[in-house]
């Protein structure tokens, strides 16, 4: 239990820097392959949380499935121009860094009512009607989140289409 804290802070610092890096990289493809470090890290805390079935979710899918699509589209739409910087005016700068700075704010007001709120709420767990960590997400999709299941392969199912109209040359 001593060496679940210092692996989880280690994994947060690593998600952070690769999150940071995939804004800051001028590059899409090594900002596609922070992406991927970025999941990684994301899974191995879903691992020190015991939810075994999200971290394999999180490596197959997201940093699986997903980052191929990126990087698919990237080469389909061949980036290698270097586009002009977005950001021109000094008055985008301070909106940026006021907006950066009220993200923050509103994150360490969430870990700090959190973690009063969270050693108060914590309860132990019968070992013999504990069930399974994929059964409970399963009934959980397939039963109260159903209908946001079906809205989120529908959306990605309108990506697809629009990836394939992109990716033709002429209709």
């Amino acid at each position: 239990m001593e060496l679940v804290v210092p692996i989880f802070y280690i994994m947060a610092i690593g998600a952070l820097v690769s999150g940071v890096m995939v804004v800051v990289q001028k590059n899409p493809v090594i900002s596609a392959l922070f992406l991927i470090t970025l999941m990684l890290c994301l899974a191995c805390i879903y691992l020190l949380l015991s939810a075994e079935f999200i971290a394999a979710i999180q490596v197959i899918v997201y940093a699986g499935a997903i980052m191929v699509l990126f990087l698919f589209v990237i080469m389909l739409l061949n980036l290698e121009k270097e586009s002009a910087p977005l950001v021109k005016g000094r008055f985008q700068k301070v909106a940026g860094l006021v907006l950066v700075l009220l993200l923050v704010g509103v994150l360490a007001m969430t870990v700090i009512t959190t973690g009063k709120q969270g050693a108060a709420a914590q309860t132990t767990v019968d070992v013999d009607t504990a069930v399974s960590n994929t059964v409970s997400i399963g009934r959980l999709l397939f039963s109260r989140f159903l209908l946001p299941f079906e809205i989120t392969s529908v959306i990605l199912l309108i990506a697809i289409i629009g990836v394939i109209l992109i990716g033709k040359k002429k209709l």
